[in-house]
């Protein structure tokens, strides 16, 4: 995969202070549904409830590849096409920048979170832009979902939030 630049369509949430961090369970509990997801090649139920599982995050997190006033979310370029790498806690959107050689080490990471669901309709809005899917935790989890897949889940998401 290759870094990509998507073009942005501004968060709809608020980038100023940083949100709290998942819990460790619920960063495990990522891990071993990613784990099963692997373990069951070519099942679906596994991977649906992984990208259940974040969705129901409280936010994800962006590498920020635009300026300071246009926020510009990173992204790879995938066989399918582009993937916008979404990320749940900063730590691990850290790991991946200088993964990546974004930043070198000891150099600050900008990004930017958005409140879910609001961050569903904001990856689904890139689809315009070319985007055809997210990953999630790349490289550390790495797993991909069409955008198609992603607007289901906000339907679902919203179901729950009335």
């Amino acid at each position: 995969m290759d870094d990509r630049s998507a073009t942005p369509a501004g968060p709809s949430g608020d980038t100023g202070e940083a949100p709290a961090e998942p819990s460790a369970e619920v960063l495990a509990e990522l891990d071993r549904l990613d784990a099963a997801s692997r373990a069951a090649v070519g099942e679906i139920a596994p991977q649906i409830a992984l990208w259940r599982a974040v969705a129901a995050l409280d936010h994800w997190v962006f590498i920020d590849r635009g300026d300071g006033e246009h926020p510009r979310p990173y992204a790879l370029a995938a066989e399918p096409g582009t993937m916008l790498c979404v990320f749940s806690t900063a730590d691990r959107a850290t790991a991946a920048a200088i993964g990546a050689g974004l930043v070198t080490g000891g150099e600050p990471v900008r990004m930017f979170a958005i409140p879910l669901p609001a961050a569903l309709d904001f990856v689904l809005s890139f689809a315009a832009a070319g985007a055809v899917g997210v990953t999630i935790d790349h490289p550390q989890i790495g797993a991909w979902s069409p955008l198609q897949n992603i607007a289901m889940l906000r339907q679902e998401r919203r179901g729950e939030d009335g």
